[in-house]
């Protein structure tokens, strides 16, 4: 189903790759004509050229005849062997049939690869995932051949309603979003050196042995027309001589689409080809391998019934029988996960095989993924991740001191390489074995890695994944440790996100006045904690906020109650700390880009007033009465609702202090670094009486500075020396400038924060 604007791309570009193909296969320099064309696309893409005769044959609309003229008069006059001659002397790129693609495209429509979040595959990455395959093909399954497999098998085909035995190769690749062929010119090129000494019989292998076990799916004319281009042009560079000229088995097809019945009722018969042989391959081919770079595309419009029935496995609990608790698994619906998806379930199909993709790794340890790798654990007897990571956004750097940046010219997104393989060994039910291995540095030293680097070279680090988040990096569990702790969602019962207004702009400012001029009849002007140290005022009118997180915000809207704010893991390097905060609370609190969660450390009953003395009274704890009574033993204190100062008893305030005394500490976060940027924090027990009411104390002291009710707020380090509009724009943090001739210059350590051009505060330490 498109549109008239999707029609009309597919229009524009099948003529412009269709000219080019066309072109690059002209003998005859000096003459070249749409008409002629149409003759000249290769036999090997029936589709393109079937469509491109349909479309701008002879019968080519009279309005556009010009335009399209115009174009094959440019190709006339360009020497395209020329220049394909010479192109690797000048670039450092050998893929001029890429890099059409890519200039042309850059032209045509630059936001076209960033919406349908396809990233060409870096050269040294294509090369290491296909000599994995190749080396987990020859040892895992003992096929010596590897990639180049010819071994056969009999599989039962449903040919027009009946089943058929009938011989194919054992070794199917399916590579499900070919792009331009990247991953498919590679495993020729790799199975052609083995051929080197032996080109007689290479053209042979190829049409008997080799084109009829690569497979390749793309929904998008422009790559698809490229991929072609591409490997019906190394194919010919390496010497192949087709008898009869055979079609390459690239199809115009979404992967993600299950197979339909045989389709005889559309258009035109070689339309209709094009979609029953992209389904045959779907219904009957026994794909062993799937490898490639398959799309990434968080809010993904791919939601087909059938990939959407096989996420389901993916949204359970480890185990595979509850559903997953989780109240936003929307990024479960990746596409980059439903090919995960895709992939498994046709390894499954065959009972065999391998998987090889590279991927986003926040799979790896996303704690809502945790269902995924189980399953993917279950599934597969061995699993190697290389991570690469390469999220610039974290700021991490190698151990050289480094920058950590990506193989691909994306920012905000590290990526694994996975190698998954399924032998059919495993006993049933049992998790397959996992190895890891992990890179941070630069790009070029990536590339030099894995391309010096193979499967079997690599010193993995094996990992035992356990329940209940069977992370696939390795981890510091802290075994006895971890069993004396307890989770920050487990201490507090109930719990929410913060407030999400939709329209900040609107219905959030800096004083009430400006809400009473925007909304003059409201009576639901009230307080908000906004972000960190930055209380604002908000139109808190539930009918017109986004999310208003009434059932949670009952118990701190006006109340005498405090509210623990963290998250689970943020989209910086460095962990969040959490953050104590009073009355109602945004979910940007802690951070503008990330949802905190909201944790009241009191409850009210819904029928409290809570401006009489009862409804203070009526409050009751937050707090889990398991975890109490762990401290309670640990300590010798008895538990009491209300905070007193006897020195034989702790209250609920007591409990929020000593945890945040422990996630503040710089000892605990160093030690738990990697927990920290993972999950919900874990918080040990106290070993006894005296180290609890240490850390009450400290974490109090705290508190009450983060919510600047301590003195101690007052007692500035720093200065503020400009008047102005004391409006927060984009603080930034800038060394304090030199004097000429000062005889003794200021600190690097410290520092000027500008809120705006004009306004500052002096002398702030870095490390601030």
């Amino acid at each position: 189903d498109i549109g008239a604007k999707q029609f009309a791309d597919i229009y524009a570009q099948t003529i412009a790759y269709g000219m080019f193909a066309a072109r690059l296969h002209d003998k005859s320099l000096d003459t070249f004509t749409r008409q002629e064309a149409a003759e000249l696309i290769p036999k090997t893409n029936p589709f393109l050229k079937n469509l491109f005769q349909y479309i701008a044959g002879y019968n080519l609309d009279e309005r556009i005849d010009w335009i399209v003229n115009d174009l094959a008069d440019l190709f006339r006059a360009t020497d395209i062997a020329a220049i394909l001659k010479n192109f690797g002397k000048v670039r450092k790129s050998q893929d001029p049939i890429v890099h059409f693609y890519e200039s042309f495209l850059s032209e045509y429509d630059p936001k076209l690869r960033k919406d349908l979040g396809v990233w060409l595959t870096p050269e040294p990455v294509v090369d290491f995932i296909v000599r994995a395959v190749d080396e987990a093909l020859k040892t895992e399954f003992s096929l010596p051949l590897g990639i180049g497999d010819t071994t056969k098998t009999s599989v039962a085909f449903d040919i027009q309603g009946k089943k058929q035995l009938r011989d194919v190769h054992k070794v199917q690749l399916l590579d499900p979003a070919t792009g331009t062929g990247t991953f498919l010119a590679k495993v020729i090129g790799l199975i052609h050196k083995s051929f080197e000494s032996q080109a007689g019989i290479w053209s042979g292998y190829v049409e008997n042995h080799l084109l009829p076990r690569m497979n390749a799916f793309e929904r998008q004319m422009a790559p698809y027309a490229i991929a072609h281009l591409k490997i019906d042009t190394l194919l010919e560079e390496t010497g192949y001589v087709p008898d009869v000229p055979k079609r390459l088995q690239i199809y115009l097809t979404d992967s993600l689409e299950e197979y339909h019945p045989e389709t005889g009722t559309l258009f035109t018969t070689w339309l209709s080809r094009e979609a029953n042989e992209a389904n045959h391959v779907k219904r009957d081919t026994p794909v062993m391998v799937v490898l490639g770079n398959p799309p990434y595309k968080g809010e993904s419009k791919n939601k087909g019934k059938w990939i959407m029935s096989l996420m389901e496995d993916y949204k359970k609990e480890p185990g595979g029988k509850v559903k997953l608790k989780e109240k936003n698994p929307k990024w479960i619906n990746d596409d980059y996960v439903k090919f995960l998806r895709f992939a498994q379930y046709f390894i499954e199909k065959n009972g065999s095989g391998a998987l090889a993709f590279i991927n986003p790794h926040g799979f790896l340890d996303n704690p809502t993924f945790r269902g995924i790798r189980w399953h993917l654990l279950r599934t597969y007897d061995k699993l190697f991740v290389f991570d690469l990571h390469g999220n610039l956004k974290k700021g991490r750097v190698a151990e050289d001191g480094s920058p950590d940046e990506n193989v691909f010219d994306i920012k905000d997104q590290g990526v694994s390489i996975n190698i998954f393989v399924k032998t059919g060994k495993k006993q049933a039910g049992a998790l397959g074995e996992m190895f890891h291995f992990e890179m941070l540095g630069r790009r070029s030293k990536k590339f030099q890695f894995l391309l010096e680097n193979s499967l079997t070279s690599i010193a993995w680090t094996p990992l035992t994944p356990s329940a209940p988040m069977f992370y696939m990096v390795p981890t510091d569990d802290g075994g006895e440790q971890r069993m004396r702790s307890f989770k920050i969602t487990e201490l507090f019962k109930v719990q929410s996100m913060g407030v999400t207004s939709g329209d900040d702009k609107k219905l959030v400012a800096f004083t009430k006045d400006q809400l009473k001029e925007r909304f003059p009849e409201s009576r639901t002007i009230s307080p908000i904690s906004f972000r960190p140290f930055d209380e604002r005022f908000i139109n808190y009118d539930p009918s017109a906020l986004a999310r208003a997180r009434e059932e949670l915000m009952r118990h701190l809207k006006g109340r005498d109650n405090l509210a623990f704010t963290t998250m689970r893991r943020g989209r910086a390097e460095i962990s969040v700390t959490p953050l104590v905060a009073r009355g109602i609370v945004d979910k940007g609190i802690l951070s503008s880009v990330d949802n905190a969660n909201v944790f009241p450390l009191y409850v009210y009953p819904e029928n409290a007033d809570q401006h009489t003395l009862e409804a203070r009274n009526e409050r009751t704890a937050n707090l889990s009465e398991t975890i109490v009574a762990e401290i309670a033993k640990a300590t010798g204190l008895t538990f009491v609702s209300e905070q007193s100062q006897d020195g034989a008893t702790f209250a609920p305030c007591d409990v929020l202090d000593y945890t945040y005394a422990i996630l503040h500490s710089p000892r605990y976060r160093e030690a738990h670094r990697e927990e920290l940027q993972r999950d919900f924090p874990f918080v040990p027990y106290p070993t006894d009486k005296e180290e609890f009411l240490q850390l009450v104390r400290l974490g109090g002291q705290l508190r009450q500075v983060h919510l600047l009710e301590s003195p101690t707020v007052n007692r500035f380090i720093t200065g503020y020396p400009i008047t102005g509009t004391n409006r927060v724009e984009k603080p930034v943090w800038k060394p304090q400038p030199v004097p000429m001739n000062a005889p003794n210059p200021p600190s690097d350590t410290v520092g000027d924060v500008f809120i705006n051009p004009m306004q500052y505060f002096s002398n702030v330490p870095k490390a601030a």
